[in-house]
């Protein structure tokens, strides 16, 4: 029962929550959600510093850590989330920027990830924290992720080349499954006694979980497509791709597969070949109206975790503070130095608008992703402070970066026609 009754609450708070921002704050409906729930949070900490007797504050934690927010997102959300961005998106115009997409999402990821760990152990040392150097680069595999799904709407609104559209959700595809990958290459690195995992080991898993991952979509994507072919009945067939993203789900979690990159293999498989394949207009219709709906409505529940998470987190301690306030901008940079080095590195061959570095780097919005991979991280001296800063950083890019990137895109349009 106590997952139909968290369900129920959160569902709720996000309807009252949306109606809030429609009315009073007129954000974008993800941030806006996540506004407003970071705001009823502060207040909730507030009336505690000056009604200490309520135990507010004791209340509210003690209900929000019963909710396993990374089991909740990377065993739930992420692949439905993923399996429904790549279900709407155009194999053909992904094909066309293939080569940065795939580059951005494994090299961008990579050095990336080598940046902000090697940043992130100099300031932890700087104010204090002796933080290993494995456990630093663990921290930069899991805030290298983008997810940029919150602010497409402000790229359309805002009237974003297509070439950088495809750019941002093909990227946001990969790069979460990878990134991933890596985080769990790197935690086992961190975690095992004694360095006892060699190359060999990593390339062993490496392998495993992207090309299993990989295989998996496309197997699970093909019978899927073979079976909708002999059906015209729309309900029946949005049951069968919802039971594709579960069923992978469990199928990769017992043979340590990337579940999210079969997310994306089945979703782009389905989305595309499968349209022309195996659906009438009246289940293409009715698939796409279902998933645009579990989308936004996971998006909304997503981001209204991310505001209530702020319980979570351990912000009495000045020096976790610091050391957010000194990692939010080298997180940024080391997220330039990822989208800057692949992108100089091809343009040799490919047409890459002069914006588009500026635009990548700034529309990189970190997410869901990044928390709950530091909440995963296992007990040890540091893990308090990781969680502090990834959290400060994750609000940061989805609040100041998410309302401003809109902007950008309008300085920059005329310079990113080709991206």
């Amino acid at each position: 029962m106590f997952l139909l009754d968290a369900a129920a609450i959160l569902l709720c708070l996000a309807a009252l929550l949306g109606l809030v921002n429609h009315h009073l704050l007129k954000l974008p409906f993800a941030i806006g959600i996540l506004v407003s729930g970071l705001l009823a949070s502060i207040a909730v900490l507030v009336i505690d510093g000056f009604v200490p007797s309520f135990a507010l504050a004791d209340t509210v934690r003690a209900a929000v850590l019963q909710v396993d927010f990374s089991e909740a997102v990377l065993a739930g959300m992420l692949s439905l989330l993923l399996f429904a961005g790549a279900l709407h998106t155009d194999l053909s115009l992904l094909r066309e920027k293939a080569v940065p997409i795939l580059t951005l999402a494994t090299v961008g990821i990579v050095i990336s990830t080598a940046a902000a760990g090697g940043v992130a152990w100099a300031v932890f040392q700087a104010v204090g924290l002796d933080l290993p150097l494995s456990w630093c680069l663990v921290f930069g595999a899991l805030i290298s992720p983008t997810d940029p799904i919150a602010v497409l709407g402000i790229m359309k609104a805002a009237g974003a080349p297509k070439s950088l559209e495809i750019k941002v959700i093909g990227e946001s595809l990969f790069n979460d499954g990878v990134g991933v990958v890596v985080f769990a290459v790197l935690l086992t690195l961190a975690t095992s006694a004694g360095g006892s995992v060699g190359a060999a080991d990593v390339s062993i898993l490496l392998a495993q979980e992207v090309l299993g991952g990989l295989v998996l979509g496309v197997v699970a994507g093909l019978g899927a497509e073979r079976v909708m072919r002999t059906l015209d009945e729309p309900n029946l067939e949005i049951l069968i791709t919802l039971a594709v993203v579960f069923g992978m789900n469990f199928v990769a979690t017992r043979l340590h597969l990337s579940a999210p990159l079969a997310a994306v293999a089945a979703g782009l498989l389905l989305g595309n070949h499968g349209r022309e394949s195996a659906m009438s207009a009246r289940t293409e219709t009715a698939l796409d109206t279902v998933w645009t709906f579990i989308d936004e409505t996971l998006n909304a529940l997503l981001f209204l975790l991310i505001g209530v998470e702020v319980f979570a987190i351990d912000y009495s301690r000045g020096d976790y503070l610091l050391a957010a306030g000194l990692l939010i901008p080298a997180v940024l940079g080391a997220r330039l130095l990822g989208v800057a080095i692949p992108l100089t590195a091809l343009r040799a061959k490919l047409a890459i608008g002069r914006g588009t570095v500026r635009l990548l780097t700034w529309g990189g919005i970190k997410g869901g992703i990044s928390i709950a991979l530091a909440m995963k991280l296992p007990d040890f001296p540091g893990r308090d402070a990781i969680l502090t800063v990834t959290y400060a950083v994750v609000i940061f890019s989805i609040i100041v970066q998410g309302l401003t990137v809109g902007r950008l895109i309008r300085v920059f349009k005329s310079e990113s026609d080709e991206v």
